[in-house]
């Protein structure tokens, strides 16, 4: 079945991703603030670079809307909640929103526009949602570390990297202070977790 996109529901639900990325950009923001806040900067980053994925994202969505310029779409979505500044519970949170974008929400919306005739909109839901997995993985990947108290040590030698200098520290727990530049500790991550380095 093929129909316009005035009439469809895909039309709804490329207003919700983008309404949903959106938010989930904000919440990261808010969430980066906390972050810097207690002095850990390498989540901070995190949380940042996350918020511009998202932001991309909500554009790729925004801009198949184009057809409906100038309307105001009315919609029905749910969306999450999650106050707090302990970073156990917002990377905790964060995994669990990625994941219900990649297995549940994005699959969906997805389907509804394959069978509306929409097959590039489809393919775009399908491969974000991919993209939604890793983000979630690695949200989950910081909690684990977080909550094991592993952020800043390994129980073998490791290799982190400042993100202030780009020192680079072998071994198994990370300096209380970057001994070149002297940023607080805060800001070493894994170096295979440095997007840039």
């Amino acid at each position: 079945m093929s129909i316009s996109l005035n009439n469809s529901e895909t039309k709804q639900n490329l207003m919700r991703a983008f309404a949903g990325e959106s938010q989930a950009r904000n919440r990261y923001t808010f969430a980066a603030k906390a972050a810097g806040e207690q002095k850990l900067y390498g989540l901070e980053r995190l949380f940042l670079f996350t918020a511009e994925q998202e932001r991309a994202h909500a554009k790729v969505f925004f801009d198949f809307l184009e057809e409906c310029n100038d309307q105001n779409i009315l919609i029905d979505a749910k969306y999450p909640v999650n106050v707090g500044n302990s970073m156990a519970y917002q990377l905790s949170v964060a995994h669990r929103n990625e994941y219900e974008e990649y297995e549940q929400i994005y699959p969906l919306f997805a389907q509804i526009a394959k069978e509306e005739g929409f097959p590039l909109i489809a393919h775009a839901f399908e491969k974000i949602a991919k993209i939604e997995k890793v983000h979630g993985d690695t949200f989950q990947k910081y909690a684990h570390l977080l909550e094991k108290g592993l952020l800043f040590h390994e129980p073998t030698n490791s290799s982190f990297i400042c993100l202030n200098c780009g020192y680079i520290f072998e071994g198994t727990d990370v300096p209380e202070r970057c001994p070149v530049c002297q940023h607080e500790q805060g800001y070493f991550v894994r170096v295979q977790d440095a997007p840039f380095h």
